[in-house]
């Protein structure tokens, strides 16, 4: 080991370790040997398919069993938040009889549930194909969101004020054309 004294870009000194074969390498030119390792290394599709094996072993994890196995950062931080109380599960019943388990936050709006609507429609198209776009503003003109009877029809009110608690129901309803 070789201890080397170095200073930042900020003026301040510190103390380097360095191992003497690290130092070697750093000072050499490329040689026939390290572009071997260079070509030794794993092709991309590889490291890939090992990192979604590690993935797959993740996901069988009790807290995380819900998720697909093609997951996102995002749903395994909404899963964890769910755990630990930071948010809540809206079911969302769609017209045709499907549900969708949408997580937000436990303080979140009206506007944040349709965005996490959105965001959950287009993982599952993402998932399973089919419909390439989906005009948002057609849908929010079309449809509201009911609870209870009454509509959520304020974007900037939060769920807490409509009453809506974890795992509670919202229905999508298709609005009536006013003549």
């Amino acid at each position: 080991m070789e201890v080397e004294e170095s200073l930042s870009a900020g003026g301040e000194r510190g103390i380097v370790l360095q191992d003497e074969e690290v130092k070697k390498e750093k000072d050499e030119e490329p040689t026939a040997e390290t572009e071997e390792e260079d070509e030794d290394a794993l092709p991309h599709s590889e490291i890939l398919d090992i990192f979604e094996e590690g993935l797959a072993r993740l996901v069988q994890d009790p807290l995380l069993c819900d998720l697909p196995i093609q997951v996102t950062l995002e749903e395994v931080n909404s899963q964890i938040a769910l755990e630990y109380g930071q948010a809540m599960t809206v079911k969302v019943l769609k017209a045709d009889g499907e549900i969708m388990p949408i997580v937000v936050v436990q303080n979140a709006t009206v506007l944040d549930l349709k965005k996490a609507i959105c965001r959950f429609m287009e993982l599952k198209q993402q998932r399973e194909g089919g419909v390439k776009h989906i005009s948002w503003r057609y849908v929010w003109r079309t449809y509201h969101l009911v609870f209870q009877g009454e509509k959520l029809e304020d974007d900037t009110m939060r769920l807490k004020d409509y009453g809506i608690r974890n795992r509670d129901e919202v229905t999508f309803m298709k609005r009536l054309r006013k003549k």
